[in-house]
């Protein structure tokens, strides 16, 4: 198994620091690491809790930048935020506690039509709807 990559900040990423992986925090401009997408493979976006929302913002300017590597939101990231996260460009997660595989996946199950764009392929129903 390789090893993994060493994560920086991305305060150490701007200063020259060579990284394939980044950690984002709350109070970082995700804009900052558009002149460098092509060098990371990873990028965490941390949620220090829950209920802060920043981190999808982030994923979404670093999805709609072009960064097609491993987004993955790290933290306090609870079962019922996944679909969301999917949704805004994350595939993987590390939550500080773990979650039920089956539950994960019937999350990520339950709802057969969405109702926004977002920075998945999944057509919103109102387009659906005027398909024909």
């Amino acid at each position: 198994m390789p090893d993994a990559p060493t994560i920086t900040t991305l305060d150490e990423l701007l200063a020259g620091a060579n990284s394939s992986a980044v950690r984002l925090e709350p109070h970082d401009d995700a804009r900052a690491l558009i002149p460098h997408l092509g060098q990371l493979s990873l990028i965490e976006i941390n949620f220090p809790k829950f209920r802060d929302g920043r981190g999808y913002s982030s994923a979404r300017i670093l999805r709609e930048a072009g960064y097609a590597g491993t987004l993955r939101a790290v933290g306090d990231v609870l079962v019922d935020q996944l679909l969301f996260l999917r949704r805004a460009g994350f595939d993987s997660e590390a939550p500080d506690r773990p979650m039920d595989p089956k539950v994960a996946a019937a999350t990520l199950a339950r709802y057969s039509h969405v109702y926004q764009k977002a920075t998945d392929p999944i057509p919103p129903a109102w387009a659906i709807r005027h398909e024909d």
